[in-house]
């Protein structure tokens, strides 16, 4: 079992800058594929981002490419989103997830674990 709690969202002005955590619980965190996604109100959830075990592999939705970045820290059991130039479009839940493989990462379908979430919103 592996229990999620998401912190650092909060209110920004477009342009501004927020780090989501996802602190994990667990001895096997560092063997779990974790993602980023997010929902916003009236809209599907939506993949974010994705990291690998080991941090060597990363993936991320075209939507955020070039201004957010995902990382872990295995020894801290906590995966990390550095959120910049944030925009209106960004305004939504942002929940982490955990999965046992890399494969289909961007999809929701295959991730057994989910956090509560953090509301993040952008205003213009």
């Amino acid at each position: 079992q592996v229990q999620l709690v998401e912190s650092g969202g909060g209110l920004v002005q477009a342009g501004g800058s927020l780090r989501l955590s996802c602190a994990a619980s667990g001895r096997t965190f560092s063997s779990y594929t974790m993602g980023w996604f997010r929902q916003a109100p009236g809209k599907e959830r939506e993949f974010v981002a994705a990291i690998s075990w080991n941090g060597g592999r990363t993936n991320y939705a075209d939507s955020v490419k070039g201004r957010f970045t995902i990382s872990r820290d295995n020894a801290k059991n906590t995966v990390y989103m550095q959120m910049n130039s944030l925009k209106s479009e960004d305004t939504a839940v942002y929940v982490c997830a955990a999965r046992n493989d890399w494969r289909r990462s961007s999809s929701y379908i295959g991730y057994d674990y989910w956090g509560q979430g953090t509301q993040v919103t952008v205003s213009s």
